[in-house]
């Protein structure tokens, strides 16, 4: 996706976590995001190529979810609200079941106060790859597990982990969802 970034000051310096929902809710034809420096990013659509493989990503995950339980999956229409002030929205997210359940009715109806376990971004023919790192290293410090982000252009994915430097594969054929997601794995290619 290839995002345009707003710089509102100090209109959204100021902005609570609240005002943004209801911002987005207002502009419900506009994927917005927003980063821990305030920053408004308004999130283009993707073509064809992306939105297939994000849909297999998503279809993926949910058939493994269904067969354990384990947690709750998301698409790129949702938007988390970090603990680091941002509020973002992953291509695919996971939460762990338990943790979802901490949260109140009101809170999973709107922007979740939760960092997802697991995350997926796709970068898109038009996207840069330097905020996408960023956005993964900032899923990191708000409590994010494990992340992978699929890099087809220059055929690499990069492993985010807790604790861990970023492990970059060329294109494997397959990642495994590690302890994060016992027995899952996803086919690349």
């Amino acid at each position: 996706m290839t995002a345009i970034v707003l710089n509102l000051e100090p209109l959204t310096r100021t902005l609570t976590h609240e005002q943004f929902y209801e911002l987005c809710m207002a502009n419900k034809d506009v994927a917005m995001e927003r980063s821990p420096e305030g920053e408004l990013i308004i999130v283009s659509p993707v073509g064809g190529e992306s939105g297939k493989r994000e849909a297999h990503y998503i279809v993926k995950l949910g058939m493994w979810n269904e067969q354990t339980g384990l947690g709750e999956v998301f698409s790129s229409s949702t938007v988390f609200k970090l603990p680091g002030g941002g509020d973002r929205s992953p291509d695919v997210a996971w939460v762990k079941l338990e943790r979802w359940n901490t949260l109140t009715p009101e809170q999973q109806r709107k922007f979740p106060p939760i960092c997802p376990d697991f995350v997926i971004e796709l970068r898109s023919e038009s996207d840069r790859l330097k905020p996408l790192q960023d956005k993964m290293q900032e899923y990191l410090a708000s409590g994010l597990r494990l992340g992978w982000l699929i890099n087809p252009q220059d055929c690499t994915v990069e492993i985010y982990r807790t604790g861990q430097a970023v492990e970059v594969m060329q294109l494997p054929a397959t990642v495994s969802g590690e302890d994060v997601l016992p027995g899952f794995v996803l086919e690349i290619a």
